[in-house]
């Protein structure tokens, strides 16, 4: 049997949510609602879709991989150059080339825990060391991973906001943090929710960059931008962290219908006020509906929230399943008594809490 290096052995692979029709044929159902990937329930831009669509009349032909034109309208979008922006297929793709191009055996990197599974992946994929801090208050412990800093420290992941407790660290807390980072460790500021976010103590992190050249900030088109199947994220960062990456990243890695469908749904500031909205709607409208059935949750600034069950999440999973609706176990993240909900339509909270009021 051929075996595999021994930091693939540690690995555990990524579970990600059950899809629907594994679900309708498991439990004999027509209908199901997923509320497990935030994923956005209103789909994406109707420019994007025409834009995609056109794409596939030269499938023949590779794609750019430079990225001109989308790199060239987040440039301006973002008031950053050009060559400080490099993109992947999603986000988590430049979370392990990240890992590719900075850490090697016996380096160290440093996050909090429960956060998004791909940090660790992409450090000992390397043969690196993950330090794990738990969080306070369901939040990243900047103060902690400030202790945990070592001469063998290489980059340091941070998620605003933080996935799956969907807290936040504010402005202020992240510049003091900065400040007290080495300038030779890398600071991975996960940014994929910040199109969200309406918190006016969350930070804007891209003026930073005159500053600290030792950041790198992620954003991704599969949340608020609704192209999760087309894999599109980018980072921002110093020209010379993004060359180290470009030097490691495979060619072609963004399809043509990927980068025209970002492009088109970039330009389309009405479907992203709208999607904001609804979701600020549907949240707000979810909290009363907790609150009312006695119901504990965490405050969260994605389309996301963890809802305290107070009794096994697995256990509860699969009575949900059977009721059509499909979420997200705490389980995975250590939090076993609770779900992570992704927020729907209100016609599908609605479905997840008749299923809930049956239940509890």
């Amino acid at each position: 049997m051929v075996s595999c290096r021994k930091e693939v052995e540690s690995l555990r692979a990524y579970v990600p949510g059950k899809p629907i029709d594994d679900v309708k044929k498991e439990f004999n159902l027509d209908k199901v609602t997923k509320l497990a990937s935030n994923e956005n329930p209103y789909g994406c831009s109707e420019k994007a879709k025409e834009a995609i669509i056109e794409t596939l009349k030269t499938p023949s032909l590779y794609p750019d991989g430079n990225c001109t034109k989308l790199r060239n309208a987040i440039a301006e979008k973002m008031n950053v150059e050009t060559n400080q922006l490099v993109f992947g297929a999603g986000s988590d793709e430049l979370l392990s080339i990240i890992g590719r191009t900075f850490i090697g055996p016996s380096d160290e990197a440093i996050t909090c825990t429960p956060s998004f599974a791909q940090y660790s992946a992409s450090v000992k994929t390397m043969g690196g060391k993950i330090i794990q801090v738990p969080l306070i208050n369901h939040t990243y412990d900047l103060n902690g991973i400030v202790d945990k800093v070592t001469d063998r420290t290489k980059v340091i992941f941070i998620a605003n906001p933080n996935n799956p407790t969907g807290t936040i660290i504010t402005e202020k807390e992240q510049l003091e943090f900065i400040k007290k980072i080495p300038s030779n460790i890398l600071i991975v500021l996960d940014e994929a929710y910040y199109e969200y976010v309406y918190d006016d103590n969350y930070p804007e992190s891209v003026p930073l960059l005159k500053e600290y050249d030792n950041l790198i900030i992620l954003r991704t088109f599969s949340k608020m931008y609704g192209l999760a199947s087309l894999r599109v994220g980018y980072g921002i960062a110093h020209p010379e962290i993004i060359d180290y990456i470009n030097r490691v990243r495979g060619p072609f890695n963004v399809t043509t219908g990927a980068q025209e469908g970002a492009l088109a749904a970039l330009s389309d500031e009405e479907f992203v006020k709208n999607t904001f909205e609804a979701n600020k709607a549907v949240k707000e409208y979810t909290y009363r509906r907790l609150d009312e059935l006695g119901m504990d949750y965490i405050e969260g600034h994605g389309n996301f929230l963890m809802i305290d069950f107070k009794k096994p999440s697995m256990d509860l999973f699969v009575e949900l399943q059977k009721k059509g609706v499909i979420v997200r176990p705490g389980f995975y993240f250590g939090m076993d008594t609770y779900q992570r909900v992704t927020l729907g339509t209100k016609e599908e909270m609605d479905t997840f809490f008749e299923a809930v009021e049956q239940l509890i």
